[in-house]
């Protein structure tokens, strides 16, 4: 597995994560998952928004889980970051893009589908440079 990762600027608190090498590969270690995990800028984007969810919204870390799988029409997905509320129900989806990855519909859409799985109230969309925050009316 090779990756030519270099840590970059994002638009969240820098935080101290920690990064190691295995040969070509950087990795990172992930608090959220308890392993160290290869650390593309998409990966990058996440740990950033997981600790800023701690570290800044006061979001306890225990509430947040990363890359979770689901199915969702007979294919398997991963939803990158989901927060669960006080009474441990999904209340915050976040899809999670690399810099150059516009928040356009398509992402849009994505984060519209998996919440047809998580049916949670809130949606964050992110590349690390640009965010937006949505609330969705849930319709029985």
């Amino acid at each position: 597995m090779e990756s030519r990762f270099k840590p970059f600027p994002l638009n969240f608190p820098q935080i101290p994560l920690k990064l190691s090498r295995k040969g070509n590969a950087v990795f990172v270690w992930d608090e959220f998952r308890n392993k160290s995990v290869v650390c593309t800028p998409e990966e990058w984007v996440r740990q950033h928004v997981a600790h800023w969810l701690v570290n800044e919204r006061g979001i306890s870390k225990n509430r947040i889980g990363l890359e979770i799988g689901f199915e969702l029409n007979g294919l398997s997905k991963r939803v990158d970051i989901l927060v669960f509320d006080q009474d441990l129900q999904p209340w915050l989806l976040v899809e999670c893009k690399r810099p150059e990855v516009k928040l356009d519909d398509s992402v849009y859409q994505q984060a519209v589908r998996y919440n047809l799985m998580w049916r949670v109230p809130q949606l964050m969309l992110t590349n690390g440079l640009e965010s937006q925050w949505l609330e969705v009316e849930l319709i029985d």
